[in-house]
């Protein structure tokens, strides 16, 4: 059994925007081209001009239609890591190949000690581990540490690929453990939620829930169709999709 910091003097993650989401997958697409020439290199593309191409991504863009017959809404919804707080894939990785780190809270993994076991995958709760057939082992968002601690880069420049290439500034970088910085008052703020908190796994990137749309009226008091209320049809629709997409 792995074992966990009892603290982590940082925690780095990501707040994702769901109301300024388009679903484009540059994110996905830059995510790709970074990494696979960086610290988890290579990612293996399988069949990747065929019927049904495959391959190791470490986002993953999902989406999510309401419709009631009067208003419509689209949700995108990105799944990578969550860098989790408690995160079972690293407890029950049997050589220690999978860790959290304790000075800034990543979860990596030491391509050099894993044997490609897939435990990590199976205890992994939102289907972020990425199994690369080609290399035998297992792969996954590393928050691109070989950007964000780049002094060779502009400080612009030192954050995770997805953040960088995002067009609609729906992905933001930061340290979430600490109140005062950005991306913890913006979850403050617009009211963003950890994913399945009832893991326990404590996941630390956190999502910003839709905002408000217009009616037909233009009433600009409407609720949102897919706000997170747990008597909500729509509410109740989204996360049991959301739900069998990470149980795939």
């Amino acid at each position: 059994m792995t074992m966990l910091p009892k603290t982590t003097k940082t925690k780095l993650g990501l707040v994702i925007d769901l109301d300024t989401c388009v679903g484009c997958h540059a994110c996905a697409v830059n995510c790709k081209e970074w990494n696979t020439g960086g610290h988890p290199a290579p990612l293996t593309d399988l069949d990747a001009y065929g019927k049904d191409p495959d391959g190791v991504w470490f986002n993953r863009i999902h989406v999510y239609e309401t419709d009631d017959g009067h208003n419509t809404q689209t949700v995108n919804f990105p799944r990578s890591c969550l860098h989790c707080e408690q995160p079972d894939c690293v407890t029950v990785c049997p050589t220690g190949a999978s860790y959290k780190r304790e000075e800034d809270g990543i979860v990596l993994i030491d391509a050099e000690k894993c044997i490609g076991c897939k435990l990590c995958s199976w205890a992994c709760a939102y289907g972020a581990r990425e199994y690369d057939e080609a290399d035998g082992v297992m792969k996954k968002c590393t928050l691109c540490i070989d950007r964000i601690y780049n002094k060779n880069l502009p400080e612009a420049d030192r954050q995770p690929a997805c953040v960088a290439t995002c067009p609609a500034n729906a992905r933001h970088f930061g340290d979430l453990g600490d109140p005062e910085s950005e991306v913890s008052k913006l979850v403050e703020e617009r009211g963003g939620f950890p994913l399945m908190p009832e893991t326990g796994y404590e996941p630390v990137n956190r999502y910003l829930p839709p905002r408000p749309r217009k009616t037909r009226a233009g009433d600009t008091g409407a609720p949102s169709r897919l706000e997170a209320a747990e008597d909500s049809k729509s509410s109740s629709d989204f996360f049991s999709w959301l739900d069998k997409k990470l149980s795939r």
